[in-house]
C-alpha cells in the first residue's frame, strides 16, 4: 500500500506473517511548553500506524533546530517529552537526523509492524455499518486561540491532554473486536479524512452533527472566527462534496473542516460489535461516541445531518 491509495501509512509486505507499516510526520511548536510539544508530536507521528492496526516498533526523531538563538534545553525537553511518548507506546527510539532552522520543528519517521491479513485501511466501510469516533474536535481551532491569546494554557488543557494521548488503545480494542475500516483525523479534519474513507469504499457516509463530541470552549472560540488557515483550505477542496442540512450552524461546520492535530480515529464497525467496541472501550477510560452510519449511496460523499 502507498502512493496509490490515501491510506495513513505505507505498508510493505515482508512475508506471509509479517508487514512494515511506515510513516512521517512533524510540525512547528503547537504550545509553547517544550516538553509537552514533543509528547504531542510523537504522539500525532505513532497515530498513522495505530489507525492501520499496527504496533509501532521503531521511531526516528526528525528535528530542525535554530541553535543561534535557542537554548539547547529547549531542544532536550523536545526530545525527551517525544521519547516518553515513543517508550509508553512501547516502541524503541534509535536516534534521528537534526538540521538547522530558523524555525524549531519536530517530529518522527516510525515503523510498526502488523499481520499482513490484519492491516486495517480506510477502504472496507459497508452500507449500514456504525461511525465511531474517539476523540472531541477542536484541537485547531483552541491552538489558534492559545496563540492568540484568547484563551488560557490552563484553558487549552483538555485539547493537550488528548493531543499527548495515544490511539494505542483504541487501535488495540478496534483489532480485538474486528472492524471494517478505520483512519485518524488529522490535518484534513473529520470532514476531510471521513470524505477518503467513503471514497476508498464506495459508499456515501452520513454524519450526526448533535452527535460529534466538542472539546470545551472550540464552539465558543469558532463563532469568534478563531479558526485556522487550513480549515478554510480544507472547507474549499472538499465542500462540493459534502451536504449539510439546515440546522448545522456555521461553527459546526468550521469544526467538521477544523485541522486536528494527534486526532481520534474514524472508526467504520458493525452494528452487531458496536456496542461491545464502545463498552471495550469506555472500561479503559477511553470514551468513543457514535457519530453516524454507511449509508447505501454510492460515493464518495457525506450529508451532515
Amino acid at each position: 500500500m502507498g502512493l496509490e491509495s490515501p491510506d495513513d501509512a505505507g505498508v510493505y509486505r515482508l512475508d506471509h506473517q509479517t508487514a512494515l507499516i511506515q510513516t512521517v510526520d512533524f510540525f512547528p511548536p503547537l504550545v509553547d511548553d517544550p516538553y509537552t510539544f514533543g509528547q504531542i508530536a510523537a504522539a500525532n507521528a505513532l497515530s498513522d500506524v495505530y489507525a492501520m492496526g499496527g504496533k509501532p516498533l521503531t521511531a526516528m526523531n526528525i528535528v530542525c533546530f535554530p541553535t543561534r538563538t535557542l537554548d539547547l534545553e529547549v531542544l532536550e525537553a523536545i526530545l525527551a517529552g517525544g521519547a516518553e511518548v515513543v517508550t509508553s507506546s512501547g516502541a524503541v527510539l534509535l536516534g534521528g537526523h537534526t538540521i538547522e532552522d530558523e524555525e524549531p520543528k519536530y517530529g518522527l519517521a516510525v515503523t510498526g509492524i502488523a499481520h499482513p491479513d490484519c492491516i486495517v485501511t480506510n477502504r472496507g466501510a459497508r452500507p449500514g455499518e456504525a461511525l465511531v469516533l474517539t476523540k472531541p474536535l477542536g484541537t485547531g481551532v483552541l491552538v489558534t486561540a492559545l496563540k492568540g491569546e484568547m484563551i488560557t494554557e490552563e484553558e487549552a488543557r483538555p485539547a493537550i491532554e488528548y493531543m499527548t494521548r495515544t490511539n494505542r488503545a483504541a487501535s488495540e480494542t478496534m483489532q480485538k473486536i474486528g472492524v471494517s475500516a478505520a483512519t485518524d483525523i488529522t490535518g484534513f479534519g473529520l470532514l476531510g479524512h471521513a470524505l477518503e474513507m467513503s471514497a476508498g469504499s464506495g459508499w456515501a457516509l452520513e454524519i450526526d452533527s448533535s452527535r460529534v463530541p466538542w472539546l470545551p470552549l472550540a464552539r465558543e472560540m469558532a463563532r469568534m472566527g478563531l479558526v485556522p488557515a487550513g480549515t478554510y483550505t480544507n472547507q474549499n477542496q472538499l465542500s462540493d462534496r459534502i451536504e449539510f442540512a439546515d440546522r448545522v450552524t456555521t461553527e459546526e461546520k468550521d469544526l467538521l473542516y477544523d485541522p486536528q492535530t494527534s486526532g481520534g480515529l474514524l472508526i467504520s464497525v458493525d452494528p452487531g460489535r458496536k456496542d461491545r467496541l464502545l463498552s471495550e472501550l469506555a472500561d479503559q477510560g477511553e470514551p468513543a461516541w457514535e457519530i453516524g452510519r454507511v449509508t447505501e449511496a454510492a460515493g464518495p460523499g457525506i450529508v451532515v445531518l
